[in-house]
């Protein structure tokens, strides 16, 4: 795990913390409900990854792998393009067929990740 390794989308999760604390973050709680790991990479997929977990049914990000066992969907993506879905640049099912989004898990559960789920680039 390459933690010595700054991300841009460490900022991001940074402010995903911060909005799990507000009132829209708690509705995303409600609305969703479910846990979903995170792995990002500097470059290429799968090469100096950095998780974190985005825990829908508690509320709280963390950074590091689910530990209680498994998430509902697990995403693997390159720094940019995460930057790209999370501040909704990018639609996550084209990242999925682009091959710039990878998915492990449910599906269902999958598809509930949209760029509502991240603050607002505003507040960013």
């Amino acid at each position: 795990m390459a933690s010595s390794t700054l991300l841009k989308s460490d900022a991001i999760m940074e402010q995903m913390k911060l909005h799990m604390s507000t009132d829209a973050g708690k509705q995303l709680v409600k609305k969703i409900g479910l846990v979903y790991q995170i792995n990002i990479a500097p470059k290429k997929i799968g090469f100096n990854e950095k998780s974190f977990v985005v825990d829908l049914k508690k509320g709280e990000v963390k950074e590091g792998t689910y530990e209680d066992g498994k998430p509902d969907a697990t995403f693997s993506f390159t720094d940019d393009d995460f930057v790209k879905v999370a501040t909704g640049k990018m639609n996550p099912q084209i990242a999925f067929m682009r091959g710039a989004m990878k998915i492990k898990g449910s599906i269902s559960a999958a598809q509930k990740f949209t760029p509502d789920i991240f603050p607002k680039p505003s507040k960013m």
